[in-house]
């Protein structure tokens, strides 16, 4: 089918054919797959990460978010064009691999698995700090020991489990965000509240302008503002578990701009409304001091439990598509045989144990450099993200030139734009790779990119001669 314009290692593919040999179990429902692709786009870069970015760029971080949700739409755009074109659990990897060859499709589906551990890393670890909010006397490795285990266990029972779980969770950030809108609703037009007698949309502006401390700022808050999409893509893991993928999976990207318009274009007005912008610290939550200046009781322990609530999905949702991508690499001969194998339930046990024994290593990154954690995790995994979302445009791009060509069938779910939207989306990552190196906090991901690379090419000639074998 795919010839030399889908890369040297393309090879024909039977989309139906391609889905039953994977061997999954089509076990999440639309309700769930819904939920799963709301609740992706919610972590913790908005519950706590917009407080240092709120400091940094000021009103104008709304601007950021807009910006960067334009261009995340047309990147799962690109996705569901090549979803509808091939439904498969290994998604990017597997496109990366038809359309660039298998050394992109090593590259991206370890990338992936890596940007994903190195996450879970970070939220297991957040959440003892969460439970100590409560329970100061708990340690905080046996919180993040305890949230591994249950949710390992619940990963391996069954995908529906999984569904389930990420529904609940990713059901109570979107509860808080619209409780927190609507309230912040009713202060401004009602002015009841502590807040009501300062709240005004004028706080966008009045306090140094739109832009206070200038455009270079707002740009240099792109990396955290891209951290906090990152799971928007979970969708594509999906795929190869979802009930009617044809219908459900469109349905849950064309929705997307309404997500983003609301849980962060909206959540932020509403914040820089009830609040002067030059009250936001990193330290500290926005939601918090919004809730606290409405009056609301016990505001920080209800925020408290959102984040623990976000942390838990993003461990959640990094325990299903690391096991998912490191069995589709282990499928290619790209990573051990030995964690090819489904369990009785049609997960893939091995793989995801593999990432959970992984992942609970994660605790001494915490623990050596507590301080800087979580700037220096989210700086590497918003690079992982980076390339997973420059791959699938580019995997995009070159599909939609096979079908023009009349060397692949098309469909009617096409990138709105392409393919001038694809190369802006390519320059707009690229310019958030560089952005990276004028901080010194984000700087640590490029030091970690070329010796990631170097990695990735060694570790290459292996795999190579094991696909070659098997």
């Amino acid at each position: 089918m795919a010839d030399t314009e889908a890369g040297s290692g393309a090879r024909a593919f039977d989309p139906e054919a391609g889905v039953a040999t994977e061997g999954y179990e089509r076990g999440l429902n639309a309700r769930q797959i819904q939920m799963i692709a709301i609740g992706g786009a919610i972590g913790t870069g908005l519950f706590l990460g917009a407080g240092g970015a709120i400091e940094k760029a000021g009103p104008s971080l709304i601007a950021a978010y807009a910006v960067a949700g334009v261009m995340i739409f047309f990147v799962m755009r690109a996705l569901g064009e090549l979803l509808m074109y091939r439904p498969v659990a290994g998604s990017f990897a597997e496109y990366a691999r038809e359309f660039f060859g298998p050394f992109a499709g090593f590259v991206t589906g370890w990338t992936y698995w890596v940007m994903w551990v190195v996450t879970g890393m970070a939220e297991i670890t957040a959440a003892g700090v969460y439970v100590q909010y409560w329970w100061p006397a708990i340690p905080q490795w046996v919180t993040a020991l305890v949230v591994l285990v249950v949710l390992f266990a619940a990963n391996l029972i069954s995908v529906k489990l999984f569904g389930e779980f990420e529904f609940w969770f990713s059901m109570i950030k979107v509860t808080a965000i619209i409780g927190m809108i609507l309230v912040g609703i009713g202060v401004l037009i009602f002015g009841f509240g502590e807040a009501g007698d300062q709240a005004s949309v004028t706080h966008m502006w009045a306090d140094g302008g739109f832009a206070p401390n200038g455009v270079g700022e707002t740009l240099m808050v792109l990396q955290i503002v891209m951290f906090a999409f990152l799971g928007v893509e979970l969708v594509g893991v999906t795929a190869g578990e979802a009930e009617n993928p044809e219908k459900v999976l469109p349905r849950a990207i064309n929705t997307i701009p309404f997500r983003i318009g609301l849980f962060y274009i909206g959540a932020l007005v509403i914040i820089l409304s009830l609040a002067k912008w030059t009250d936001f610290h990193a330290k500290e939550s926005p939601f918090v001091l919004v809730f606290d200046r409405v009056g609301i009781p016990a505001a920080a322990a209800i925020i408290n439990f959102v984040v623990l609530t976000a942390a838990l999905s993003s461990c959640n949702s990094g325990l299903y598509s690391t096991g998912r991508m490191l069995r589709t690499l282990a499928v290619e001969g790209q990573a051990p045989p030995q964690v090819s194998k489904l369990s009785s339930h049609r997960v893939p046990a091995a793989a995801i144990t593999v990432s959970a024994v992984v992942m609970g290593a994660g605790v001494l990154v915490n623990a050596l450099v507590p301080d800087k954690a979580f700037m220096y995790i989210t700086s590497v995994a918003t690079v992982g993200a980076l390339w997973t979302w420059g791959m699938i445009v580019a995997c995009q791009m070159r599909y939609r030139r096979a079908v023009d060509r009349g060397r692949l069938g098309g469909h009617g779910f096409r990138m709105p734009g392409a393919p001038y939207t694809g190369w802006l989306v390519l320059a707009f990552l690229a310019m958030v790779v560089v952005l990276l190196g004028f901080s010194a906090d984000t700087r640590v991901a490029l030091y970690v990119l070329p010796i990631w690379a170097v990695f990735l090419v060694v570790a290459y000639a292996p795999a190579r001669r094991r696909a070659a074998r098997g």
